[in-house]
């Protein structure tokens, strides 16, 4: 049995969907965040040294980080590859790039969004107005434009079909979910329809709605 060891308000959240949209049956584990840090709990590096989720164990299988997560289920359980493009496909090499862009490049930027954003109010009282001032400094001047560009580019990407890759929904479709609803939260997108479609669409799917009552709402920010 698969058990996904699930972090409240976190990137996890996909891996139910996923594990939903395979059939798989699974167990979570649900963890907690510290009141005051929002860090995980202590219980979570018996699970894995960096005590960090997602992670799943299946067995004594133990895997690590949203992309390799996604690459294991794939590869043992969608044996009719309903959510992966054929091998050597020109499909099969953007399936890649989502992928793994999700969590590198569209995440970096909405990370540092909100870090800055959240600077001044952990700063010492006399000096929240500089901090406040530096933070919002680096938002506009960087972190805003990058995250406009990046939302620029999944709104063409989403134009021919919907969906990220081919004309249905793959895995890839699913990693891309949480950068979109965490910009969705963070910036303005009303001028950047296909993405507002794909999140409404998504949002709809039976296996989404199931995966979002078995592990608990969650806030995108």
């Amino acid at each position: 049995m698969i058990i996904v060891h699930h972090l409240e308000d976190s990137r996890s959240q996909r891996v139910l969907w996923l594990l939903e949209e395979l059939g798989v049956p699974y167990e979570v584990k649900r963890y907690n965040r510290d009141p005051v840090t929002s860090l995980a709990p202590p219980e979570l590096y018996a699970v894995h040294p960096l005590g960090k989720s997602p992670v799943i164990t299946d067995g004594d299988i133990c895997v690590a980080e949203t992309g390799a997560i996604f690459e294991y289920l794939v590869d043992t359980y969608d044996k009719d590859g309903q959510l992966k493009p054929a091998a050597g496909t020109q499909d099969a090499r953007d399936y890649t790039y989502w992928l793994h862009y999700a969590e590198g490049s569209a995440m970096t930027n909405l990370l540092l969004k909100l870090v800055f954003s959240r600077l001044p109010e952990r700063a010492p009282l006399l000096m929240r107005p500089i901090v406040r001032k530096v933070s919002s400094s680096a938002e506009e001047s960087f972190i805003d434009p990058r995250i406009a560009e990046h939302a620029k580019w999944w709104n063409t990407a989403l134009a021919d079909s919907g969906c990220f890759v081919g004309d249905t929904l793959t895995a890839a479709d699913i990693m891309m979910s949480f950068p979109l609803e965490a910009a969705a939260t963070r910036a303005d997108l009303s001028d950047l329809p296909n993405i507002t479609a794909f999140l409404q669409r998504v949002h709809l799917r039976p296996a989404y709605q199931t995966a979002l009552q078995k592990g608990g709402p969650y806030a995108y920010a």
